[in-house]
């Protein structure tokens, strides 16, 4: 099955590349790889804002993980105009909004490797990750995260 195939049965829509907030690129290819920018989480078109920890919990820090997924396959697709080529995801890092004694980083970066792992497949889709806990993201956003790709 294609990955678009995947993705149709999960009724997920691929978003355009979003414009960047700042000085950057959205991605950048060199040789077989492909870096894409931070990402960060939106909901219903706009900044999904708050911090886990203090008024988001983890189930829906998952959501908005998984929000971010949806975003950076979308750019992905922009960068090497068929998901299919990607060989390997290779690297994900999450940054998560959270308070100082919020510890469920990874598993709220969960919410964007298990989408991965579910429309690419185990082969392609599983990745290295870190999962950090920050201070703050740029315009309050609750979850950032970046992607490193290998196309075949």
């Amino acid at each position: 099955m294609s990955v678009y195939d995947t993705l149709k049965s999960l009724n997920i829509e691929l978003p355009p590349v979003a414009v960047p907030a700042a000085a950057y690129v959205p991605y950048v290819q060199t040789g077989n790889l492909v870096f894409l920018s931070g990402h960060i989480a939106k909901k219903d078109g706009k900044v999904w804002a708050g911090q886990l920890g203090k008024n988001i919990d983890t189930t829906e820090g998952q959501q908005a993980a998984r929000a971010v997924a949806i975003d950076l396959m979308g750019t992905l697709h922009a960068a090497v105009g068929d998901l299919n080529k990607v060989k390997r995801i290779v690297k994900v890092m999450s940054l998560v909004n959270s308070t100082g004694d919020f510890t469920e980083q990874h598993l709220v970066t969960n919410g964007c490797s298990e989408l991965l792992g579910q429309v690419f497949g185990p082969q392609v889709g599983a990745h290295a990750r870190s999962a950090f806990g920050v201070a703050q993201i740029p315009m309050g956003a609750c979850v950032e995260i970046e992607l490193i790709a290998e196309l075949a």
